[in-house]
């Protein structure tokens, strides 16, 4: 069977830049990424400032510190484990597999009050 168009076509090529209309809109395109997406270098430029939005006390030991860890990862276990019996198939293994991880970072916490020494 003979094909009456090449394959692929042939096509011309055709510079998007070609135009005085297109190379305003790219120009324009550029400018609104740069505006709304800055660049690595822009964002280390600005100082980091800190959130007083959720702090914890400067003052607070380290042993504080790990106590309060471990039983918000306990809190948080539990709170997967309820959600555990509500689902079926991927999303219970995945929750599952979210426990796990969860676990492991209360038993490093554990560890972490382990070795801490009190003051005597």
């Amino acid at each position: 069977m003979f094909k009456a168009t090449p394959n692929p076509p042939e096509t011309d090529d055709v510079s998007p830049y070609e135009s005085t209309d297109s190379k305003k809109l790219n120009e324009a395109a550029e400018r609104a990424l740069d505006f709304h997406f800055p660049s690595n270098a822009d964002i280390k430029a600005v100082p980091r400032t800190r959130s007083t939005l959720f702090s914890v006390d400067p003052e607070a030991t380290a042993e504080t510190l790990a106590v309060y860890l471990v039983e918000t990862l306990a809190s948080v276990d539990v709170m997967v484990h309820q959600l555990v019996d509500h689902l079926e198939g991927e999303s219970r293994y995945a929750l599952l597999g979210i426990s796990n991880s969860i676990m492991t970072a209360e038993i490093t916490a554990n560890r972490v009050l382990d070795k801490i020494d009190l003051p005597k």
